[in-house]
């Protein structure tokens, strides 16, 4: 049983609590996505004569590109292993504390970025890489989290779309930081890959006025003191009432006790108050959240949105543009996602999640199979070439209404505290492997396929939207502990 949060609008804490999270540590994850591809050919360069020069070899060209494969690719890798750990972060330090562990791992990570060429240490570049890629992977799996557990019911929407937000931002910021016009040049390209460092300060300079989250101390540190004093900080000292926290304590010993739920759950658990991976996977009550949880967000990375930025510059090259110029087209694409994304916070809050998922996924695989048709024919047929822009860009639209943002806080409205946390990880490590499974796996099929490397993501967006259309429930304005119910049959589940 959840403790409910006062349910009062924006206080000065939780507004501060939102914008720095945001700033801090969402913003760097998305530039450390959008930054490395512009400057890469001079990132290959400087390996190859830093590989010369430290150890005398002379790498081939297929040598040096997989070596470079290597410094993308470990982000991921990062991020898979960031997101396995969250659960255990999270439960044994705390949400805010864990928050603060993703800041000073990408502040660790942007000084090895920094000083890589000082120390002419490629070394270091995978050590930058690899640090950021685990604060990647903690961040998308622990701060949705933390951002919904200290937000009243009303507003849970609104601030849970902020590190989604805050992603798509910071991957237009590494676009605009590495062109060749700002950082992105052969001199200065460690110092664009290490720019999100100055955000890192977001982390540290509120941090000791930040609350932890309610909900945590409440449940899983059984700390009513602490517990009023998190609540008080972020809705005001009369917000709530000394008695309050101990009846609502009372209650939850009281439904504890009564539920065969959680009778159940304490014979799989030691701890009853926090619960493993195993656990939550083994229990058939919560086979269906999870299932929505990782295919949302292993969906969403699937679903062409990475596929998208990868090919849109070579389309944009074959309507006549220069290399320079489809480089600041793209850029283009990245603004209009984060102008349609920056909506979210107000779409999530006034409209019902389930209906713009579901509008989203399948509008989404409506203009992928477009999109993989018209490259397909547009030697044949010219203004087609023209058409697969405009359906690239309906697809972000799209995309951005409700398959963008909501995939990475869903688990905090399908899930109770007990079990939020592997939950959230399990679906973090779900869209950090299938984004290494994108990243690998796209090329290849597009080299293999052409434009029809598309329609497997379309085919992606088709099942994502029979799943919603007859398993997700409604969570807007609604307890989770509704909602648990709801989901709670497995796939005999009514939801609708």
């Amino acid at each position: 049983m959840d403790l409910t949060l006062p349910d009062s609008g924006w206080t000065t804490c939780l507004f501060t609590l939102a914008v720095t999270t945001t700033l801090g540590v969402s913003i760097p994850v998305g530039i450390n996505i959008g930054v490395i591809n512009a400057p890469s050919v001079y990132i290959k360069s400087w390996i190859n004569d830093t590989i010369y020069e430290r150890y005398g070899v002379v790498l081939s060209s297929s040598g040096l590109d997989m070596l470079f494969s290597i410094v993308v690719s470990i982000f991921l890798i990062g991020g898979v292993i960031g997101s396995l750990s969250g659960a255990i972060i999270a439960d044994k330090f705390g949400r805010k504390k864990s928050y603060l562990i993703c800041g000073i791992l990408h502040t660790m990570g942007g000084l090895c970025f920094v000083f890589c060429r000082q120390l002419i240490s490629v070394e270091l570049l995978l050590l930058g890489r690899t640090l950021v890629g685990l604060a990647a992977g903690l961040t998308t799996s622990v701060l949705p989290m933390y951002l919904a557990e200290v937000s009243p019911t009303k507003l849970r929407g609104t601030i849970s779309t902020l590190c989604g937000l805050g992603l798509t931002v910071g991957v237009v910021a590494g676009q605009i930081v590495s062109l060749d016009q700002v950082l992105g040049t052969n001199r200065n390209w460690h110092y664009a890959v290490g720019s999100f460092t100055i955000l890192n300060i977001f982390c540290y300079v509120p941090y000791a006025w930040l609350p932890e989250s309610p909900k945590y101390l409440f449940s899983i540190r059984d700390d009513p003191k602490g517990t009023l004093i998190a609540i008080r900080r972020l809705f005001g000292k009369s917000s709530i009432s000394d008695d309050y926290v101990k009846l609502q304590r009372e209650n939850t010993a009281t439904a504890s006790i009564s539920s065969d739920s959680e009778q159940n759950f304490k014979m799989m658990d030691n701890d009853p108050a926090t619960r493993s991976m195993w656990s939550v996977i083994a229990d058939p009550t919560l086979r269906l959240p999870l299932v929505l949880v990782c295919a949302l967000q292993g969906g969403q990375q699937l679903s062409g949105i990475n596929a998208v930025f990868y090919y849109s510059v070579s389309i944009f090259e074959s309507v006549g543009l220069s290399s320079t110029s489809a480089k600041f087209a793209n850029l283009g694409v990245g603004c209009l996602n984060l102008l349609v994304g920056s909506l979210s916070p107000y779409l999530m809050g006034h409209y019902n999640q389930r209906t713009l998922c579901l509008i989203s996924c399948s509008f989404c695989a409506l203009y992928m199979f477009c999109v993989a048709m018209l490259i397909h024919l547009m030697d044949v047929i010219s203004w087609f070439n023209y058409a697969s822009i405009f359906a690239i860009l309906l697809y972000i639209i799209f995309f951005q209404l409700g398959l963008g943002p909501i995939p990475f806080f869903i688990g905090s409205e399908l899930f109770e505290l007990s079990s939020r946390p592997s939950a959230m990880a399990l679906g973090s490590l779900s869209s950090w492997g299938c984004n290494f499974v994108v990243g690998m796996l796209f090329p290849l099929l597009s080299s293999a396929w052409g434009a029809f490397a598309f329609l497997p993501c379309s085919i992606t967006c088709v099942l994502l939207t029979v799943l919603i259309l007859f398993y997700l429930p409604e969570t807007r304005g609604r307890d989770v502990s509704d909602v648990v119910v709801l989901v709670s049959k497995g796939f005999k589940s009514k939801v609708v």
